[in-house]
């Protein structure tokens, strides 16, 4: 590339240096530009240029070389708008095919391989012998080639991250909801074998025979059974002391009666 932007410098300098042939600003400025451009000043040949295009804006030399200047000097957003306002006059001048040469090169270092491959297109028509225009626009055509791949690339890449992504996504829901559904399903199946532990526990204490206490075996009785017990002991030792008191109190009386007798 830097042959190219040799000979897009060559370009402007020698259209320049016909300074009649672009006759339309003060030449006193244009003049101090191109000597400023040839020694490699693109800053002051960048200013001279903007004060030739103070007394006329569309003015074919000051436009172009102030083009030239801004490229030169890396501002190629500047240098494509300056070019950008002489498209209605320069592609009627006989410098027509340096000017789409220059905006073709303008274009490769914006990385604007649409508007390149244009460019040095129109600029082979007017001028088909010219090898380098031909290098650049098959350059700048495979440039346009290639982002056009990258681009498609990128957007497949991105489509199959999105369906990737919802895939996920749906897969994921549909893991959740299964998930709920086992839970549900074992939390039923364990409360399902809880009642019939229950129930079974149940029917085998119905079902479970008496058992007899063995020959010589103090039957086992309950605190509250024994309690019960004791109490209808001392009720039943009660009953009989009181017999007994009843019966000596009776004897007593009796023989009280025969003595008096």
């Amino acid at each position: 590339m830097k042959k190219f932007i040799y000979i897009l410098g060559v370009l402007f300098v020698t259209s320049f240096m016909a300074g009649d042939l672009y006759a339309q600003v003060d030449k006193r400025e244009v003049r101090s530009g191109n000597r400023d451009y040839r020694d490699g000043n693109w800053r002051e040949a960048e200013i001279d240029y903007r004060k030739a295009l103070v007394k006329d804006s569309l003015s074919l030399a000051g436009n172009y070389n102030l083009a030239s200047a801004l490229y030169r000097d890396g501002n190629y957003e500047e240098a494509h708008k300056a070019l950008e306002r002489l498209k209605d006059i320069a592609p009627m001048t006989p410098a027509a095919a340096d000017y789409f040469f220059n905006m073709g090169d303008v274009a490769l270092a914006r990385q604007d391989y649409k508007t390149a491959v244009d460019a040095f297109a129109q600029s082979l028509l007017r001028r088909p012998d010219d090898l380098q225009a031909k290098e650049n626009f098959i350059y700048a055509k495979k440039k346009l080639q290639d982002q056009q791949n990258q681009q498609q690339n990128d957007q497949q890449d991105q489509n199959d991250d999105q369906n990737n992504e919802g895939q996920n996504d749906q897969n994921q829901d549909q893991k959740n909801d299964q998930d709920k559904k086992d839970d549900k399903k074992d939390d039923q199946e364990k409360d399902q074998n809880q009642d019939q532990n229950q129930d079974q526990n149940q029917d085998d204490q119905q079902d479970k025979p008496k058992q007899e206490p063995k020959q010589g075996e103090q039957p086992k009785i309950t605190p509250q059974a024994a309690q019960q017990m004791l109490q209808a002991i001392q009720a039943k030792e009660k009953e009989t002391q009181d017999k007994v008191n009843k019966e000596k109190a009776e004897a007593l009386k009796a023989r009280q009666k025969e003595k008096n007798w």
